[in-house]
C-alpha cells in the first residue's frame, strides 16, 4: 500500500462507483499493466445523509463526524468525498487530514486557465445556493447560473442518473445544452451525477469529480 494513501467515504453507490472507475481508469493509464488505484474506504448509510442533505445542520455534522473520524483513523494522507455537496458540511468539521476540496481544485483551474467567468451547473440547490458562487466570487472569478427553465433541466438530469434512468434523448438535450452554454462562458460541473453524462469533446467544461480524481492519483505515486 502506497504511504500516500488516499481514504474515500462510500455515498451514494452510483457516484462512488464513478468515482472508483475514475480513480482506476487514470491510474491504469499512468502505471500500465494491471494497476489499479489503492485507497481505503469507509462505507457510509447514505440513506441517513442523502436525507439530512443538502442544508447543512448540527445533525449531519454529527453523523459525518463519525464516518470522518473513522476514516482518519486508517493510513492515509488524503480525503475524498464524492459528493460536492457535502463539502459544504465537511467545512464545518474540525478534520486533521488534507481534503482532497473540489473548490480550491476548482479555482486553481479556473485562474491556470485565465478565465474569469463560469457558468454553475449542478444541483438545483447548488446553482440557486452561494456556497459555490460566493467561493469563486471571492476568488474574483464572477459566476452566472443557467435560466430557471434550464435550470429544472439540469436538476432533472442530475435525479435520472442518481435513479439510472437516463435515456439517450436525455443525454442528447443535455450534451445541447452543454455546448450552448459553452459557447460563452466555460462551465462548472459541481455535481457527480452530471459528471458521469458529461461529453468528452468540450475543453470549455470544468469536472470537479476530474479535478479530484486526478490530484488523488498524484498523491498515488
Amino acid at each position: 500500500m502506497s504511504k500516500e494513501s488516499v481514504g474515500l467515504l462510500g455515498l451514494g453507490s452510483r457516484s462512488t462507483l464513478y468515482y472508483i472507475e475514475q480513480l482506476n481508469r487514470l491510474y491504469n493509464k499512468k502505471m500500465g499493466g494491471y494497476s489499479t488505484f489503492p485507497f481505503m474506504m469507509i462505507n457510509t448509510n447514505f440513506d441517513t445523509i442523502n436525507s439530512l442533505l443538502p442544508n447543512p445542520s448540527n445533525e449531519l455534522d454529527a453523523v459525518l463526524t463519525e464516518y470522518v473520524t473513522r476514516l482518519e483513523k486508517l493510513e492515509i494522507t488524503a480525503i475524498l468525498i464524492p459528493n460536492i455537496t457535502l463539502h459544504e458540511t465537511i467545512d464545518r468539521l474540525k478534520i486533521r487530514k488534507k481534503i482532497l476540496h473540489p473548490l480550491i481544485l476548482t479555482t486553481n483551474k479556473i485562474i491556470e486557465q485565465e478565465w474569469s467567468t463560469v457558468f454553475l451547473f449542478g444541483s438545483l440547490h447548488t446553482m440557486e445556493s452561494n456556497y459555490v458562487s460566493s467561493y469563486l466570487e471571492s476568488k474574483g472569478i464572477s459566476v452566472e447560473i443557467p435560466s430557471k427553465e434550464d435550470r429544472l433541466f439540469i436538476d432533472t438530469v442530475r435525479k435520472q442518473v442518481y435513479a439510472k434512468t437516463e435515456t439517450p434523448d436525455l443525454r442528447a438535450t443535455y450534451h445541447k445544452m452543454l455546448n450552448k452554454y459553452t459557447e460563452e462562458f466555460p462551465i462548472i460541473l459541481a455535481c457527480t451525477e452530471l459528471s458521469i453524462l458529461k461529453p468528452i469533446d468540450n475543453n470549455r467544461i470544468i469536472d470537479m469529480v476530474q479535478l479530484q480524481v486526478e490530484e488523488a492519483v498524484l498523491l498515488a505515486d
